[in-house]
């Protein structure tokens, strides 16, 4: 019998798993909408979760992004990096093995990452 190690790789999913689900859970206290979580770990080796939503407008990615940032900053989750501006429509926050897409609704409609990771498992989707 082989002892499961504590750092497995199956172990490391999961939590990316579960930062997933709390960064989706937060993005619900915003203005975002069309929140979806895509398992890509069996896809990809740049992350194991995207995390997509949308905004209506600059100030509402602006929203969304900001209290992202604080609400994970309290539980000790800081970003690796974040890309883009609420003025370009697009911003990528990255969490390592969670990256998050915070778009307008042209850019993801345009960029559709939900049908071009296809083959991803969603994990949770809200409206």
């Amino acid at each position: 019998m082989t002892a499961i190690e504590p750092n497995s790789q199956e172990d490391l999913v999961k939590g990316s798993r579960e930062l997933a689900v709390a960064i989706a859970d937060v993005i619900t206290e915003t203005p975002a909408s069309d929140t979806t979580v895509i398992d890509i770990h069996e896809l990809s080796t740049i992350a194991d979760f995207f995390v997509i939503c949308s905004g209506d407008n600059e100030r509402q990615l602006r929203a969304i992004t900001r209290l992202l940032k604080d609400q994970l900053s309290e539980q000790g989750i800081e970003p690796k990096r974040i890309e883009g501006e609420p003025v370009s429509g697009w911003i990528l926050m990255d969490f390592q093995d969670v990256i998050v897409h915070i778009f307008d609704r042209d850019l993801r409609e345009f960029y559709n990452l939900e049908e071009r990771w296809a083959e991803a498992r969603i994990v949770l989707a809200i409206q």
